[in-house]
């Protein structure tokens, strides 16, 4: 929608990680580093850790863009509810071995008899496994026990574990020993700073077209810091919501009011609604609370109400113009 109210290519702050739109901070920079270096090692496991939203995925696509396909046979498996043997058929799914109606035995046959054609071929097996805080401990043994897969000089299958900062409580748990043995690097993605938010978001910008509308002051980038505290999905979440609301009401410019309010209104949408709370306020929220909520909601039917305005504007113009297209073909004929 308001991609074209300002001129851009593309929508420059959707959720999907896409690594068309990657952005090198200090962090993202060392964890590629980290996961390059453990391509170049050819074996063992490599772990990234990191908040939700902080680009862990958008690494590892990036990475996959980088990646030599006639050298490299990577595959990736992002749902890891599952208990030991249902991850194992999902790692042969991801590397397009049939797998359903199958025993864990013929399971890893086929797993091992794949992984030998493909170093026959003079090709490197990958997995990366997203989401890894939710695998078991005995999940993440099974997984283990895949780099038991070796020739005499090298391993067959190389793993990268990401997940949030709750998996390193499983990697260091007890029972987890053979598997940190066998990882070479770890690093935690942690978040932006307020230089690097600003950085990000002009560098999104700038990838589809900004020509500096809209424009965003001083005050409106570190609004935008505070309330993402430099959490990539976050601030893409912040803005995607501020560019609608200025196409919606036609703004080019914005400062720390208009930040706010799109924060207030993020914000309201997972508050209680008033006429929950109660008529003599039994939930437990401040009365200034409940007062601002309707305020707010005030404010938001005013906005409405401009909107409207300016849709009922806009189809008046396209009227006109319709109506002076017949006229001059009328006066053509």
């Amino acid at each position: 929608m308001y991609e074209s109210f300002y001129g851009l290519s593309a929508k420059p702050f959707q959720l999907k990680p896409d690594p068309h739109f990657f952005f090198g901070s200090k962090g993202h920079k060392r964890a590629m580093a980290y996961l390059e270096y453990g391509l170049s090692q050819g074996e063992g496991f490599i772990v990234i850790t990191g908040e939700v939203g902080a680009g862990k995925t958008t690494l590892v696509r990036n990475l996959f863009q980088r990646l030599e396909s006639e050298k490299i046979h990577a595959a990736q498996i992002v749902n890891t509810h599952l208990d030991a043997d249902n991850t194992l058929r999902m790692v042969a799914a991801a590397f397009g071995l049939p797998h359903e109606d199958t025993s864990k035995a013929d399971l890893l046959t086929r797993l091992e008899q794949f992984l030998r054609q493909c170093e026959q071929k003079g090709k490197r097996a990958l997995l990366v496994v997203d989401e890894a805080q939710n695998l078991s401990p005995h999940t993440v043994e099974e997984l283990r026990m895949l780099s038991n897969f070796q020739t005499a000089e090298k391993s067959l299958l190389q793993t990268f574990l990401l997940g949030q900062p709750e998996f390193r409580k499983t990697l260091h748990s007890r029972n987890m020993q053979q598997l940190r043995q066998r990882v070479i690097a770890t690093y935690h993605l942690g978040p932006m700073d307020a230089t690097e938010t600003r950085a990000y978001i002009e560098h999104r910008l700038h990838t589809v077209g900004w020509r500096g509308d809209p424009s965003l002051s001083e005050d409106a980038f570190a609004a935008i810091y505070d309330y993402s505290g430099g959490i990539p999905r976050k601030i893409n979440t912040l803005c995607d919501r501020l560019f609608l609301m200025g196409y919606l009401e036609e703004i080019h410019d914005f400062g720390d009011s208009e930040v706010n309010e799109v924060i207030a209104d993020i914000q309201q949408e997972f508050d209680l609604p008033a006429s929950e709370a109660g008529a003599e306020n039994t939930s437990g929220i401040p009365q200034a609370e409940i007062e601002n909520t309707l305020s707010n909601m005030e404010n938001m039917e005013e906005r409405i109400s401009r909107i409207e305005r300016s849709f009922i504007f806009v189809l008046d113009l396209v009227r006109q113009t319709l109506t002076k297209v017949k006229d001059s073909s009328k006066e053509n004929s």
